[in-house]
């Protein structure tokens, strides 16, 4: 990769930027920031940039209320800025895209930011489902581009999903797996594919569940508690989908329905509670009642 990996030694990168200040990419810039990264997030106006601004400040409040950083609080917001200019982007070594999963978006996003950057940076998307190789052959250096999914919340997850595309450099596999180490999380790398690993198989069980609502074979309570007490998951698929989002599951869904088959339908129960805007934790009723 040329000398696009001058800080594959494991080390964060001293500059980076994320794209999308909104729930997940407060989260990232949170991440890099109270690690030693100084950290630009652009969003698409003022007001979207003042709300990512807050949502950062807030997260490192609490890092600072639980012991967890050695920073204050001044040293902390001295390397963070927000921003609507992609051009605040030009000295950053890595940028990862955060803005929804909505292909358009993602193409014009990513080719916007990466007008900006040197030669030698790398490009990534938050993506949790959509392809690393088809977004690549999109962009000018596709070798410096790969996926980094991040799971929400992201200050809480230990895991991060490395997706590495047809093109991408392979030496970015040992750079992104130091950049996750030095988070204090932990990668999984897998080829790109739709839905990858944990989208996959999180989404399979999730409308398997919902299936089962559905079919009245047991109450979201109850499937939850099956799986969070017989198989020790931490939270149960239904649960989870309110967390997520029921729009975000959809869109999931439908992509993979479009991609892997049948097996991968949307149960009518989603659609229509999403068509209801009942889409969970945000909106106070999906599955659950907040």
């Amino acid at each position: 990769m040329s000398e696009a990996t001058n800080f594959i030694d494991g080390a964060l990168p001293a500059t980076m930027g994320v794209l999308g200040g909104g729930r997940m990419g407060a989260g990232i810039a949170h991440g890099f920031l109270v690690s030693g990264s100084a950290v630009t997030v652009v969003e698409r106006d003022e007001e979207s940039a003042k709300g990512a601004y807050e949502r950062v400040v807030e997260s490192v409040d609490k890092s600072i209320a639980r012991g967890a950083v050695s920073e204050t609080r001044e040293q902390l917001l001295a390397r963070f800025a927000v921003s609507t200019n992609y051009a605040d982007f030009a000295s950053a070594q890595l940028v990862i895209e955060a803005v929804p999963e909505i292909w358009d978006l993602k193409i014009f996003s990513l080719q916007a930011v990466e007008a900006e950057l040197s030669q030698d940076a790398v490009l990534a998307s938050n993506t949790s489902s959509l392809s690393v190789s088809g977004m690549a052959e999109k962009l000018a250096r596709p070798q410096n581009f790969l996926g980094l999914h991040f799971f929400n919340p992201v200050p809480a997850s230990t895991l991060i999903e490395v997706v590495i595309g047809k093109q991408t450099n392979p030496q970015l596999v040992d750079a992104s797996r130091g950049w996750v180490s030095a988070l204090g999380k932990t990668a999984v790398v897998v080829n790109d594919a739709p839905g990858f690993a944990s989208s996959r198989l999180g989404v399979a069980i999730a409308l398997e569940a919902m299936r089962m609502v559905e079919e009245g074979v047991a109450s979201a309570e109850d499937i939850d508690n099956a799986m969070v007490l017989g198989y020790k998951h931490p939270t149960g698929p239904l649960k989870t989908t309110d967390i997520v989002g029921l729009d975000v599951r959809l869109g999931i869904a439908e992509y993979l329905h479009e991609t892997l088959g049948d097996r991968f339908a949307p149960p009518q129960i989603l659609k229509d509670l999403v068509a209801e805007g009942k889409l969970g934790r945000k909106t106070g009723q999906g599955f659950y009642t907040w």
